[in-house]
């Protein structure tokens, strides 16, 4: 299960209701797993907002927990911190990592704009144990750095007239499952370019439905296998965000067919 838990108090309001995407799993904004173009938050661009998430993702093996804050600035930039940790349920114990975001809007906007909306960013991760890296072959255990570049568009009433919006980002990486298992390998040490996407429905307002997918690389030779997950985002206000998912992560760390749910809700502190 993946549980992601937002406040909101005097929530910015200068973005349409629904387009201000969650916070991901690791700390930018964007969908549950795949960073989006969008900034973080109901900030216009005279505005700052503060955004808080609890998540959790629940599967077969293995739960991820993750804590993450974000401050958006004026619609433009987006800086956010995560901590995760990772649970090894079958064998015990945990691996737990610390994540630094930071995204900047480069052009256009993601419903009023002809093109996409396109933000630049990057992730910086560092492990607090590598040992399980380490000796996994892993060719860093401590830290790792990703920077992609995501593109993000709203089309109003594209779809029997309900809203629709797709996501395309494409990220340098060499983390192996996000960086939880190090980063590179002794036979692959560089960034690899992975494609991460989501698309969705917005049925009203206040719901949305969509699937989202995301590369990885198989640094490691244990076949790192990519992630899909189909969602359901129940908006009530724009305080508050709650999104429940099915997700398929394949094989981790030699475990296969690791499914399970994410519950996401998802806000602003202002």
């Amino acid at each position: 299960m993946y549980l992601s838990v937002s406040a909101d108090l005097l929530a910015a309001d200068g973005k349409l209701i629904g387009t201000a995407g969650l916070i991901q799993v690791e700390g930018s904004g964007g969908g549950g797993i795949v960073p989006w173009a969008t900034i973080a938050g109901y900030d216009s661009r005279d505005q700052i907002s503060v955004n808080v998430a609890i998540s959790q993702v629940d599967i077969d093996d293995y739960r991820l927990n993750t804590l993450a804050a974000s401050v958006s600035f004026y619609d433009r930039l987006e800086m956010s911190v995560a901590h995760q940790r990772f649970d090894l349920k079958t064998l015990g114990g945990d691996i737990r990592q610390n994540v630094v975001g930071l995204k900047y809007r480069v052009y256009g906007d993601v419903v009023f704009s002809a093109w996409p909306q396109v933000s630049v960013g990057m992730q910086h991760k560092r492990l607090e144990d590598g040992a399980i890296a380490e000796a996994l072959g892993a060719d860093s255990y401590s830290s790792g750095t990703d920077f992609y570049v995501a593109m993000t568009k709203v089309h109003l009433a594209a779809l029997a007239g309900y809203n629709a919006v797709w996501n395309l980002t494409a990220r340098a990486t060499r983390a192996n499952e996000m960086g939880l298992l190090g980063f590179g390998s002794t036979t692959q040490n560089g960034h690899e370019v992975m494609l991460e996407a989501s698309a969705g429905i917005l049925f009203s307002r206040h719901l949305a439905v969509g699937v989202e997918y995301r590369q990885k690389p198989d640094n490691l030779g244990l076949g790192e296998d990519d992630w899909f997950d189909v969602f359901v985002s129940y908006i009530p206000n724009k305080n508050i965000n709650l999104t429940l998912a099915w997700v398929q992560l394949g094989s981790i760390a030699g475990a296969q067919d690791q499914s399970g749910l994410y519950l996401s809700v998802n806000g602003q502190l202002w």
